[in-house]
């Protein structure tokens, strides 16, 4: 009898525990898949950046002949370039795009892309954007660079 009334006075709390584990499972998962997917993120836009810079490399490699044996100037033929690029790209499993600068001495890549969640599309983020850049700048000497 006396238990009873102590119950009554305090109040029902039973499951109480039950919600409170909900929550906090609930909340540690969406921690966890923070972390998870965010790593993975960081993951493939540094690959993503690695890409655009060896196919700003390969585009780098395509001088232009006619322009580097007369010695008048170290240029990249901009066709050649941009397609020694876009090879790579494809070679890699990457899409993005490429641009040569006025003077044929720097090459820009962007690769784009994205990454599919694995934890957080269960919040309905299904996937994220990743964008990779890359820079190749021409430059020639025997014992140091020299600027045209």
């Amino acid at each position: 009898m006396i238990l009873h009334r102590i119950q009554q006075a305090h109040g029902d709390d039973r499951g109480g525990v039950t919600v409170f584990v909900a929550v906090c499972v609930f909340a540690l998962i969406g921690i966890i898949g923070v972390a998870v997917d965010g790593g993975s993120k960081m993951r493939t836009t540094e690959r993503a950046d690695y890409i655009a810079g060896e196919a700003a490399r390969a585009g780098g490699q395509a001088i232009d002949p006619a322009d580097a044996i007369s010695g008048t100037a170290i240029t990249v033929d901009p066709q050649a370039a941009a397609a020694a690029a876009q090879a790579y790209l494809s070679s890699a499993g990457a899409t993005g795009t490429v641009s040569v600068s006025g003077d044929g001495k720097t090459l820009n890549v962007t690769v784009t892309g994205s990454y599919d969640t694995k934890f957080l599309s269960v919040a309905g983020i299904g996937s994220l954007s990743v964008t990779g850049h890359g820079k190749a700048t021409l430059l020639h000497g025997v014992t140091a660079p020299e600027g045209n």
